[in-house]
C-alpha cells in the first residue's frame, strides 16, 4: 500500500498469515555501499536469509506475506514486506473482534514495552484492486518496542505498533500486519545491518501459479532470475521512486505519456496508480471500450469476454546507472484484475485513476526479480526464472 495521512512522522503502507516451508536458498553476499546513520562499523557478522512468501490471489494477486516472530517467548504473525512503509504494525489482543487476524498478545512477551503513544493512519491504497474512499482503510495504534525475528535473524527493542482498531475493509485479509521495508533502513532491518547484515533485500513475487515467492534480506538469489540487472540509482528520501522518461503502450506513445514522471515501487499494492489523464491515455492505446466505473470512483472496466483478444503491453522507460535506455513491461495478460463484484460480466482493469500519485505494484513486480539496495541507493531487475 502507498503512504496514509498519518499523525505522526511515520509512514505505512499495506498490511498480513500463512507458515511456509522452503529449501535453503543459494545466496550471494553483497557488501553494501554504506550504513545507516548512528550505526558502528562492525564485521559482517551475519549471513543473507531467506523467507518463503504465500500469496493472497482473489481473482488477482494482491500481497505476498510471510512470518516474523514477535515477543519473548516468540509468537508467529505473518506480515506483508511492503517497499511503500518503514514501519512495523500487526493486529492485536486490545484490538478484540475488530481484527480477525491472528493477534499479537503482549502480556505474554516478557521483553514488551509499552510506548505508550497512540495514533490513526488512513491510507492511500488498499489492500487489493479496491479504491480508497474516505476513511474506509484505517487503522488505530499503540506504540511499543520488542523482540522481532525474520529468517532467523533477531533483533531486541525494535519500535512497532500495535493495531488497537481497524475498519471493516481489512476484514478479509488474511495475515496480521505489514513489515515496512522503506528506502531508509529502519526497524528490524537496520537493527540487523547494525549487526553485520548487508544493506540490501531482494523480492521474487510470483503470480499464483508459478509460486515459491520469497524474500530474501542481506542478499540475492541467484536461483530465482535469469540474464543480467539493470540498476539505476533512487531519488534520495525515504520512497523507492524512479525518474521515467516515457511510457509506451503496444509500442505507441502520446504526448502525455511521454511527459517525463517520478513513479513509486511500493510491494504492497496490488496493482497500479497513476493521474487520471495518464491512466486515460493509457487505456486510449488499449481499447475505446475501457471505461471509468461510475459505481467506484477511480476504477475502470471493460466487458469480461472482450479482455482476451485485447494487446495491452505497458512498457516503462528508464534509463540505467550506466546511460542505458531499458522498460520495465506489464504482459497484456495484467489488464484485468477480475470481475467487479456488482457486475460479474464487467471486468476491472490494473490502472486505477489517483491524482498526484504514480505508482507501480504487483501488477509489474511479480514479473521481475528485484534489488532493493540501501546502502547503495539503487533498485535492480532482471527477469524472474519461471515467470
Amino acid at each position: 500500500m502507498s503512504k496514509g495521512v498519518i499523525s505522526l512522522a511515520i509512514t505505512f503502507s499495506c498490511y498480513a498469515l500463512a507458515v511456509l516451508g522452503q529449501a535453503a536458498p543459494q545466496t550471494v553476499q553483497l557488501q553494501s555501499r554504506s550504513i545507516p546513520k548512528g550505526s558502528v562499523l562492525k564485521r559482517r557478522a551475519l549471513s543473507p536469509t531467506s523467507e518463503p512468501l504465500a500469496d493472497f490471489f482473489l481473482g488477482t494477486d494482491l500481497q505476498w506475506f510471510g512470518n516474523i516472530s514477535v515477543g519473548t517467548p516468540p509468537q508467529v504473525l505473518t506480515v506483508v514486506f511492503d517497499t511503500g512503509s518503514s514501519t512495523l504494525e500487526f493486529a492485536s489482543t486490545l484490538c478484540g473482534k475488530s481484527c480477525p487476524q491472528k493477534q499479537f498478545d503482549s502480556s505474554k512477551s516478557s521483553t514488551f514495552v509499552d510506548g505508550g503513544r497512540t495514533t490513526t493512519i488512513t491510507f492511500a491504497t488498499g489492500v487489493g484492486v479496491d479504491p480508497v474512499i474516505g476513511s474506509n482503510y484505517k487503522l488505530t495504534l499503540r506504540s511499543g518496542q520488542d523482540t522481532v525475528a525474520v529468517g532467523g535473524l533477531s533483533a531486541k527493542g525494535v519500535s512497532l505498533f500495535l493495531i488497537t482498531n481497524e475498519t471493516a475493509k481489512f476484514d478479509i485479509d488474511p495475515f496480521s500486519g505489514i513489515q515496512g521495508m522503506g528506502a531508509t533502513a529502519q526497524g528490524i532491518f537496520a537493527a540487523l545491518i547494525n549487526q553485520g547484515l548487508p544493506s540490501l533485500f531482494s523480492l521474487y513475487l510470483t503470480p499464483k501459479a508459478v509460486g515459491n515467492a520469497e524474500l530474501t534480506i542481506g542478499g540475492i538469489d541467484s536461483s530465482k532470475f535469469t540474464g543480467k540487472f539493470d540498476t539505476l540509482f533512487f531519488t534520495a528520501g525515504g520512497t523507492w521512486q524512479l525518474a521515467s522518461p516515457g511510457i509506451s503502450v503496444n509500442g505507441k506513445t502520446t504526448s502525455v505519456l511521454s511527459t517525463s514522471r517520478t513513479i513509486i515501487f511500493d510491494s504492497g499494492t496490488s496493482n497500479v496508480l497513476f493521474s487520471t489523464d495518464t491512466a486515460n491515455a493509457i487505456y486510449a492505446l488499449i481499447s475505446p471500450d475501457i471505461q471509468p466505473n461510475p459505481n467506484e470512483a477511480g476504477t475502470y472496466g471493460i466487458a469480461c469476454n472482450l479482455i482476451p483478444s485485447l494487446p495491452a503491453v505497458i512498457d516503462i522507460a528508464f534509463v540505467s546507472q550506466t546511460g542505458t535506455p531499458f522498460n520495465l513491461t506489464i504482459p497484456s495478460s495484467e489488464l484485468s484484475v477480475g470481475p467487479f463484484a456488482s457486475d460479474p460480466t464487467l471486468c476491472q482493469t490494473l490502472i486505477n485513476a489517483f491524482d498526484g500519485l504514480e505508482l507501480v505494484g504487483g501488477s509489474l513486480l511479480k514479473h521481475y526479480y528485484s534489488i532493493w539496495d540501501v546502502g547503495g541507493k539503487r533498485l535492480g531487475f532482471a527477469p524472474a526464472a519461471g515467470v
